[in-house]
Formats: C-alpha cells, sequence, structure tokens
C-alpha cells in the first residue's frame, strides 16, 4: 500500500512540475533554461542530503531543544521520528522526479540548440546526459558526507523551515502521531 501511494504521488509532483518546466524551456532563452535546468538538479540534490540527513540525524538533543522552545525542534523531532517516510519522500519522490525532469529538460534544450543548426544531435544528447549525470550524481555524492557530517544541523534548519511555513500558512504541516525512530 506505501509503495502504490508513493508512486501515485510521485506522479502527482511530476505532472505538477514537468508542464511548466517544459513550457519554459520551449518558450524561454537558453540563457534561462540552462540554469533552470541547473536549478531542477540542485533541488535533487538538496533533497537527497535532507533524506540522508534526517536518517542519520539523533533525536535526543532535539526533545532538549524542544523544551527551551528552539524554533524547529519540534518539528525536527517529528521529521526524525518519520525517517523512514521523509527518507523516502526526498530520496525516491524528490530525488526521481528531479532526475527525470533535468533528463526530460535536458533533452530539450538539446532540441531547442540543434534546431535549425548543423550541429550533431548526437554528439550534443551525450554531452547533455553526461553533464545533467556528472552534476547529479557528482552533488549527491558530495552532499553525503555532508548530511552524515552535520545531520543534526540541517534537520534543525529544515525544521525551521517547516515551522516558518506553518506559521505564514496558519496551518499545522505535520501531525506527530508518536512514532519512534527505530
Amino acid at each position: 500500500m506505501q509503495g502504490l501511494l508513493t508512486g501515485a504521488l510521485t506522479f502527482a509532483i511530476a505532472l505538477l512540475f514537468s508542464l511548466p518546466s517544459q513550457t519554459l524551456v520551449r518558450e524561454l532563452d537558453l540563457a534561462i533554461a540552462l540554469p533552470t535546468l541547473v536549478v531542477i538538479i540542485l533541488i535533487g540534490v538538496i533533497f537527497d542530503i535532507i533524506g540522508v540527513a534526517v536518517a542519520a540525524a539523533d533525536e535526543a538533543p532535539f526533545h532538549s531543544m524542544a523544551t527551551k522552545r528552539v524554533s524547529g525542534s519540534r518539528q525536527a523531532v517529528f521529521l526524525i521520528r518519520n525517517a523512514d517516510r521523509v527518507a523516502s519522500f526526498c530520496n525516491d519522490v524528490v530525488g526521481d522526479v528531479a532526475g527525470t525532469l533535468s533528463g526530460a529538460l535536458g533533452a530539450a534544450i538539446v532540441f531547442r540548440i540543434v534546431s535549425g543548426t548543423p550541429l550533431n544531435k548526437a554528439l550534443l544528447d551525450m554531452v547533455m546526459v553526461a553533464m545533467v549525470a556528472a552534476l547529479s550524481v557528482g552533488g549527491k555524492a558530495a552532499g553525503k558526507g555532508l548530511a552524515i557530517r552535520r545531520a543534526n544541523s540541517i534537520i534543525l534548519k529544515v525544521g525551521r523551515i517547516i515551522q516558518w511555513s506553518e506559521r505564514v500558512l496558519g496551518v499545522r504541516l505535520f501531525r506527530d502521531r508518536g512514532n519512534k525512530k527505530k
């Protein structure tokens, strides 16, 4: 059941972001399309860092922070207690969607570059695939060490972002059901 739900969520997110990003690449200048591609790759890397950090974080310090009302600590406890679902969402859902979108955007950029030019499409496709893969895999590899070394700090920052979002939206985004990290 969890896999079906994750698949449906991934489908919805990919659909939500695919059309606008594809439209951007078709309609905008390459000077904007290429940075858009880099931003999507960065989103995948950042969420991968969060997914690894939540799995490596230690819950105990956040309880102490929560009693002192440190901003974002209550949300950090929730994230750590739900590390399996948070990591799955960050690494699998967002990470895979970002990877798929960056590949599709890379292909659209190549198509845009070669249309009306004598450039070799096959060669440009290979270079684009290699560039997207290098940025994605290299960024995630560099981020994993950081995520493990600075897990608590990263999760506290994410907790603060969630707390700020809850305050701005006026809605509690997550409800703690007492799940314990194993």
